[in-house]
C-alpha cells in the first residue's frame, strides 16, 4: 500500500518556522515530482511548492517565494519544506503529494497532477 506520511507540524508564533517532512512508504517516488499543498478552513487547497524527480527544478506560489524552500532526499524517499518567517495567512493543512509522471522536468502546480495524497498537518501561526 502506498502511504505519503508527514511529519513537523504544530503551533508557532509569527516569525517562526518550521520544517515539514513527508515519507513515501511502499514504493519509491524518486523518479517522480513531489509536492506541498495547504488548505485553510473554508478555502479551496493551494499549491506551495513541488520540486522535480531529480531536485534541480522547483515551483513556488508567489505569496510563499523567499520564505519556503523544498527539497527532497531520494535515497530515504522523503520530501522537506522549511518554512521560515511564518505568517498567520500561512496557517493551513498541509499535504504532501506525489505524481505519476516519471522523469519529466516538468513541476506541477495543480491537484490533479498528484494522484497520491497524504494525510495531512497542521500548521498554526498566531500573531
Amino acid at each position: 500500500q502506498v502511504r505519503l506520511v508527514e511529519s513537523g507540524g504544530g503551533s508557532v508564533q509569527a516569525g517562526d518556522s518550521l520544517r515539514l517532512s513527508c515519507v513515501a512508504t511502499g514504493r519509491t517516488f524518486s523518479n517522480e515530482a513531489m509536492g506541498w499543498f495547504r488548505q485553510a478552513p473554508g478555502k479551496v487547497r493551494e499549491f506551495v511548492a513541488a520540486i522535480s524527480w531529480s531536485g534541480g527544478g522547483t515551483n513556488y506560489a508567489d505569496s510563499v517565494k523567499g520564505r519556503i524552500t523544498i527539497s527532497r532526499n531520494n535515497p530515504r524517499n522523503t520530501v522537506s519544506l522549511q518554512m521560515n518567517s511564518l505568517k498567520p495567512e500561512d496557517t493551513a493543512v498541509y499535504y504532501c503529494a506525489a505524481t505519476r509522471r516519471p522523469f519529466t522536468s516538468v513541476v506541477p502546480r495543480t491537484t490533479d497532477e498528484y494522484p497520491y495524497w497524504g494525510q495531512g498537518t497542521q500548521v498554526t501561526v498566531s500573531s
